[in-house]
């Protein structure tokens, strides 16, 4: 009895038995990662709070950080970082790998040796008066096998000792195996516990995938977030500088104001009114996107966030980036490598395997089982028995498929489930050729719409230098040049809206695609098609329209 105490007095402590949860879920995913990628990153779940007691942690503490005032100037690389190792959205991705690789340990424990020990000890006393102690002590392995069937080691000492009126003391020690094996239902893979162990592998395989997807996903979200947010800068600018040009205007009016009429000056305050709205709203709009960018980086609200104009201008040195696809070999090289394709793909494959285990459990019963047992002779010692004294049985037991009602259930249901992916891998198929499709046109659409800004912005430029001009020589009216100056600011916000709109659909467009590298050094300036020179056509085919000139409906709808 004092070995029993010390062996639970001396057992894992928690700290223990979490380093191993780790170790072992790490080691399934970094295998994982090596056999879809060919490397294996570092992945870990660890926060800032994971070595502390949770009883440390008090709510006071999570207050207090979100109170943080310092200022915090953030390039995109940072932006980048930040969500790498702080964002809650990214953690609980991280996690959810985890749990899933966590399930997979315990279906594989099943079919690893499972070693146990237990001890149970009891005093009664009779009714005539006897007093009798019993002491019971296992230990043992089981095991699981592939094939269906289980194995079993058991070693047990049993003590029964009568304490009054009585000297018996016996003491029996035993050895036993028992073998238990299926020969047709549930044999092999057909077995439940293989198929949930066949399911769990996949099911790893899987969260691997959504797991990688989600990093260019998210990388790709705060690209696109970080370079909108440096276009409201933009806009911010330009609706100042519109609104310091109205005032500039009102105010050579307001000193010709004997020679204008008072309705012509009481437009351009109108007009100056207007553009300090757009300029005070345009603030407004910026800081609120700003705190959105904020919390999903996980930064508190009250540290003042910079972001580096750097980006933007070099966006707008580069211009568009050209993305020439052959769109039926782009969708071909997507369902090869777009992860939640390749995941919808073999779910598909998971329910046709489930079919075969429906099947197989309309089967009767056929089990052999097999069992051997000694026990010892006095003096009682676990190293004296008698092997000629082995006692030893081997049977067949066979269950005819007379009633099988709820598995009959189970595989017809099988049928419908397979159906039902069927038309779900048909429908993920159909909407990942419709977002590829819809990508080129909006990207189209997008280079499109930047050019026409482009001159829009060139046109309005020379329009109000022309109507200060005349307004200056009393030949135009303060409306023509208002009119001027709102089509002005409206082209400088569109042209930069117009490229960052661009940028994001292309990215999005590679993300469809699966070849979009986020690891690479200022990922969103590449383009990324040299990776797959297959699906690159020399010039992008014209969507709906020549480029130079625009087609009538009628031709349009024909083609």
């Amino acid at each position: 009895m004092a070995g029993i105490f010390a062996v639970i007095a001396t057992g894992c402590t928690r700290k223990q038995y979490q380093k191993r949860a780790d170790r072992e879920v790490y080691g399934i995913i970094e295998e994982v990662e090596n056999r879809i990628f060919g490397e294996a990153g570092a992945f870990n779940i660890d926060t800032a709070w994971s070595q502390r007691d949770p009883e440390s942690i008090l709510a006071p503490e999570i207050i207090d950080a979100r109170q943080q005032t310092n200022q915090l100037q953030l390039t995109l690389d940072d932006a980048l970082d930040l969500a790498a190792h702080q964002s809650r959205r990214y953690q609980t991705e991280k996690e959810r790998l985890y749990l899933t690789a966590l399930t997979l340990t315990g279906e594989q424990y099943q079919f690893g040796p499972q070693f146990f020990a237990n001890s149970s000890a009891d005093f009664t006393r009779t009714a005539s008066g006897e007093q009798i102690g019993n002491l019971n002590s296992r230990a043992g392995v089981s095991q699981l096998l592939k094939t269906g069937g289980s194995l079993s080691l058991n070693l047990a000492n049993d003590i029964l000792r009568y304490y009054t009126g009585d000297p018996r003391r016996s003491t029996i020690n035993t050895i036993s195996v028992n073998l238990f094996q299926p020969l047709l239902r549930g044999f092999g893979r057909n077995s439940a516990a293989v198929e949930r162990l066949t399911q769990a592998e996949r099911n790893v395989v899987y969260a691997v995938r959504n797991y990688s997807y989600f990093q260019n996903q998210f990388a790709i979200e705060i690209v696109n977030d970080y370079f909108n947010l440096l276009g409201q800068k933009n806009v911010i600018r330009n609706n100042y500088s519109n609104y310091v040009s109205q005032v500039q205007s009102t105010k050579r009016l307001e000193a010709r104001i004997d020679r204008e009429s008072v309705n012509q000056v009481d437009l351009a305050r109108q007009s100056e009114l207007s553009a300090k709205n757009s300029y005070v709203n345009s603030i407004a709009g910026y800081f609120n996107n700003l705190d959105t960018f904020k919390l999903k980086l996980a930064i508190p609200l009250n540290v003042r966030v910079f972001l580096e104009d750097s980006e933007l201008d070099e966006l707008a040195s580069i211009g568009l980036i050209p993305v020439n696809l052959d769109k039926d070999s782009a969708f071909r090289l997507a369902t090869e490598r777009n992860y939640p394709i390749l995941n919808s793909i073999d779910s598909f494959e998971d329910t046709k395997r489930k079919i075969g285990v429906a099947a197989n459990q309309l089967k009767a019963d056929l089990n052999l089982f097999a069992s051997a047992s000694l026990a010892s002779e006095a003096p009682t010692d676990y190293t004296d028995f008698d092997l000629d004294q082995v006692r030893y049985n081997v049977g067949l037991e066979l269950d005819l498929p007379i009633d099988r009602l709820r598995e009959r259930n189970n595989y017809r249901a099988s049928l419908v489930t397979f159906e039902s992916e069927l038309r779900n891998l048909a429908l993920d198929l159909d909407n990942l050729k419709d977002s590829i499709e819809r990508g080129v046109r909006t990207l189209e659409q997008r280079k499109q719409n930047y050019l026409i800004q482009l001159n829009a912005l060139e046109l309005a430029n020379r329009r109000v230098e022309s109507n200060i001009l005349l307004l200056e020589a009393g030949r135009a009216e303060v409306r023509d040049l208002v009119d001027a100056q709102n089509d002005q600011i409206s082209a400088q916000n569109n042209v930069i809206a117009a490229l960052v709109s661009y940028q994001a659909t292309r990215l999005e467009l590679l993300l469809d695609l699966g070849i979009i590298e986020t690891e690479s050094e200022k990922f969103w300036f590449k383009g990324h098609l040299e990776a797959a020179p297959e699906i690159f056509a020399a010039e992008a085919a014209p969507v709906y329209q020549p480029r130079e000139e625009l087609a009538p409906p009628d031709q349009i709808f024909n083609n």
